[in-house]
C-alpha cells in the first residue's frame, strides 16, 4: 500500500494527464520537458507500483487500458482538488474563511437569500481567482432554533432572530425589521364566515397549526396556542401555510408569506380578539472576544454579508419578497 501511495504523486498524475490529452509518449515528453525514454521509464515504474497495465502498446500508440482510463479520470479529479485546496489555503491566509454557516429563520425570504448567495459567489477577490473560495452553508431554523445555532457555534451568522433578548457575550445583534402576522383560515373553514372579532372561547374549539421549534437545548417557544386546544404540528412555515390552506387547522401566519394566497382567495384573514403585534426580527453574528494573532478579528466573508445587511433595501427584501419575479438586490 505504501509503494502505491508513493507512486501516485502529483507529477505522476500530471504525466498521465499529458499522455491522455496528447495521445502519445513523445508529445507528452515534449510538453513536460523530458526525453521520451525517461517518460516511458516513469510509466513503467508507475505500472509496477500499481501492479496494473495502464497502456496497451501493441498498436505502437499510447492507448489507455480500462485501468489507465480510470487512473486518468481520477487523477484529473485529484489534481483539480489539489489546486482547489491550495487556492482555499491562500484565500484563508488573506482573510477569507474556509467556510461560513448562516442560520436563517423560516420566515426569511429564500428568494433574497439565494440572490445574495449568487452575488457572493460571483465575487472575484483578484484577477487570478474566481469567487472568494469560502464554502457557504445555509441552514433553516425555527424560532429559538435560530438563536441556538448561533450561540452554540453551529452558525457564524443568524438572520431572523427574535430581537427581544439580550445577546450573550461574543454575539452582536442588529435590527432587521418588523414582520406582521395575520390570522388566516381556508375559505371553507368554519371560522371563515364567523363574525369578528373571534373570541378565544371560539378559537379553542378549532385545531391550530403550529411550527415546531428547531431548538434542542434552548427552551422551545410556543406562540399563540390556547390551553386545551388541539394542535397539528409541522416542521416549517411553508408546511404550516399548506396545512391551513388544506383546512387542517387555523393560526397566525407571516403576512408577506401569505399575501399572494390571500389575494388569490386561497386563504381568508380574520380579526381575533387576542390579536398579534408585529414581530421584531434581527440578525446576529459571532464576534471574537479578543483578536487572535495572525488572524483578522472578522473574516472577509462574514464582513461581506454584514455589509449587505447594512442596506435598508436588502433588509426589507429579506422580510417582504416571498413571491413574484426575482429582482436584483443592491
Amino acid at each position: 500500500m505504501s509503494d502505491r501511495r508513493h507512486a501516485l504523486t502529483p507529477d505522476a498524475l500530471t504525466m498521465m494527464d499529458a499522455i491522455g490529452r496528447l495521445g502519445s509518449f513523445a508529445a507528452a515528453a515534449r510538453e513536460l520537458g523530458k526525453v521520451p525514454s525517461a517518460l516511458t521509464y516513469s510509466v513503467r515504474q508507475l505500472e509496477d507500483a500499481l501492479d496494473v497495465l495502464l497502456f496497451d502498446r501493441r498498436s505502437g500508440q499510447a492507448r489507455l487500458t480500462a485501468a489507465g482510463e480510470e487512473l486518468l479520470n481520477e487523477g484529473r479529479r485529484l489534481l483539480a482538488e489539489m489546486d482547489a485546496v491550495a487556492n482555499r489555503v491562500k484565500r484563508v491566509a488573506t482573510g477569507w474563511e474556509s467556510s461560513l454557516t448562516i442560520a436563517v429563520d423560516g420566515v426569511i425570504s429564500r428568494l433574497t437569500m439565494f440572490e445574495l448567495c449568487e452575488a457572493f459567489y460571483a465575487m472575484c477577490p483578484d484577477e487570478s481567482q474566481a469567487g472568494p473560495g469560502t464554502r457557504l452553508r445555509l441552514r433553516t431554523e425555527v424560532l429559538a432554533g435560530t438563536w441556538e445555532a448561533l450561540v452554540s457555534g453551529q452558525a457564524d451568522l443568524a438572520i431572523g432572530v427574535g430581537s427581544g433578548v439580550s445577546p450573550p457575550q461574543g454575539i452582536e445583534l442588529r435590527p432587521l425589521g418588523e414582520m406582521p402576522f395575520v390570522f388566516a383560515v381556508a375559505p371553507h373553514h368554519p371560522l371563515a364566515t364567523m363574525a369578528e372579532p373571534i373570541s378565544d372561547a371560539e378559537l379553542v374549539r378549532h385545531r391550530a397549526v403550529a411550527v415546531a421549534d428547531s431548538a434542542h437545548r434552548l427552551s422551545p417557544l410556543t406562540v399563540n396556542l390556547l390551553p386545551g386546544q388541539d394542535v397539528f404540528t409541522v416542521a416549517s412555515t411553508q408546511a404550516k401555510i399548506e396545512a391551513q390552506m388544506r383546512c387542517l387547522g387555523c393560526g397566525f401566519l407571516p403576512e408577506p408569506l401569505v399575501r399572494e394566497h390571500v389575494n388569490a382567495g386561497r386563504l381568508v384573514t380574520k380579526q381575533v380578539q387576542r390579536g398579534r403585534n408585529p414581530v421584531t426580527l434581527g440578525y446576529a453574528w459571532r464576534t471574537a472576544a479578543a483578536p487572535q494573532p495572525k488572524k483578522a478579528p472578522q473574516g472577509l466573508a462574514l464582513g461581506w454579508w454584514l455589509q449587505q445587511l447594512e442596506s435598508p433595501a436588502t433588509r426589507l427584501a429579506l422580510l417582504e419578497r416571498h413571491a413574484g419575479l426575482p429582482q436584483r438586490v443592491d
